[in-house]
Formats: C-alpha cells, structure tokens, sequence
C-alpha cells in the first residue's frame, strides 16, 4: 500500500529515494521502529521518483534487526549457550552439597612427602582415569593422600578413625554462583557470600616437602576402608603460632578454620 504524501515519514524517505548516499541513515531510522516483516520485498513509493526497491542486503538488515529486537524482548539468547557458574573441590567428601552439580568424584593425590623438589600443589584425581604408555625413567611425583590424623595432628571435631586412610574429593560446580573464594581462619562466610562448605586448614607436615593448604571438609569421610600407612602424598591438621601471626585477634596452638565461598 502507498504511503500517503501526509505521513510523517515520507520527506525522509523521499530524500532516500533521491539520495542514495543517505541510505544508511534510512537504515538507523528503521531500526529503531518495532517492524513486522512479511515479505522478502518491501516496496517504497515517493512523488516524485519511481517506484523504490529494496535490495537483497537492505531486507537482510530488517529480518536481523527485527529477529534481534524481538529476542531480546523475549529474553531468548541470539548467540551461542554460554555456560554460567564456578567450579571448586570439596576436598576430603566424595560428593557434593545439595543442589549443586558433582563434575566427577576422585581421590586426593600429590607428590611423595620426602621428595626434595617437583609438583607441590595436591590434585583431586578422577575414579575413571584415562591412563598414558608405560615409561621406563623414573620420575615418580603421583601418590595417593592419606590423612595423618592421629592425637596430636586431629583437628578438634574431625573423626578419629580416618587414620592412614585415603581421602576423597569431588568437584563441583555452582551454577548459581560466577566466583568462588576459600577463607582461612574463619567458618563462616562474609556478607554478601554463600557457604558452600567449612572445615580445617590441612597440608602435609612442616618436616616434609612443601605442599597446598587445602580446605578439608569438617565431616570428611575415608575414600574406603582400606587401610595402609604407605606415607606418600599426606594430609596434617596444622596450628597457629603467635609472632609475626598477631595475637590477638588469633590465638597460639589453635586449630585453623576454613570456609568456601561462592558468589
């Protein structure tokens, strides 16, 4: 249908009819109307030229433009699914808190306690490993974690019958969260962060090679039942010492909290 010499419109689509060197103003005019597009040509008549048509790439910019504006007023995504969320380790839990996703479950490895050098952080190590080729050199830096968790290196509040056994882990991912941040010294979160969990700052001992602290779980549970003190990667309960470490606000020979946060 023409459009009529009264609308309001029609001097500056003339002028585009006229001008071609206009006509990506016309574009950016058109892009801000709410457009429904049902055919592939739309046709534009003036007073005084002929009768106008679209080219192929200006009908293309219309299709986009309306399909983006629409999608976005719709709130359905026009590029590619982007997963959201973060990722942590539950270290000494075979699974993951309620509600939040479990990428896989392991157990805790990591360098030989009395190895004088190579890898110092631990690792939590799939169930369902896909193994390499055998190799001759010996360069072995891939232990299990037990816990050494006797007496005098058992966090308060820690089972006591997870002695010389393996730990477990689990990593998870929070779909609702973008970040996560571990706290030492504290239990529980700061304004504004969500615990995922708490429990103890742990690490191997201060006589052997230098390892990770790690967040263990306060209700951390054995891998099995097996147990066997083979002394390779190990795990500690750990304690402050007042110096340098202002006391307070710590306090000396303490047992040291932790929590993971998410956000």
């Amino acid at each position: 249908m023409p459009i009529s010499s009264t609308t309001p419109y029609t001097d500056f689509i003339v002028t585009f009819c006229c001008d071609s060197k206009r006509k990506n103003a016309v574009n950016m005019f058109l892009s801000a109307l709410v457009v429904v597009v049902t055919t592939s040509l739309v046709l534009v008549q003036c007073h005084d030229c002929k009768d106008y048509d679209l080219s192929a790439s200006d009908q293309s910019f219309l299709m986009k433009h309306y399909l983006r504006t629409t999608r976005k007023e719709e709130g359905i995504s026009t590029g590619k699914p982007v997963a959201s969320g973060v990722t942590y380790v539950r270290w000494g839990k075979k699974g993951c808190p309620k509600g939040v996703d479990m990428v896989y479950t392991g157990q805790v490895g990591g360098n030989y306690h009395g190895n004088k050098a190579g890898g110092v952080n631990y690792l939590c190590l799939p169930n369902d490993p896909e193994n390499g080729e055998s190799q001759k050199d010996d360069n072995a830096q891939l232990f299990g974690s037990e816990y050494e968790i006797g007496s005098s290196y058992k966090p308060s509040g820690m089972k006591g019958d997870m002695q010389e056994k393996e730990v477990p882990c689990a990593v998870c991912f929070q779909r609702r969260r973008s970040v996560h941040l571990m706290i030492p010294g504290r239990k529980t979160c700061y304004k504004g962060w969500t615990s995922e969990y708490s429990g103890f700052l742990m690490t191997d001992h201060k006589n052997h090679s230098s390892k990770d602290y790690l967040c263990v779980d306060k209700d951390a549970e054995p891998l099995d039942n097996k147990t066997s003190n083979e002394n390779e990667a190990l795990l500690y309960g750990i304690r402050t010492k007042c110096g340098s470490l202002r006391c307070p606000p710590y306090k000396d020979a303490t047992d040291v909290r932790c929590v993971v946060c998410t956000k």
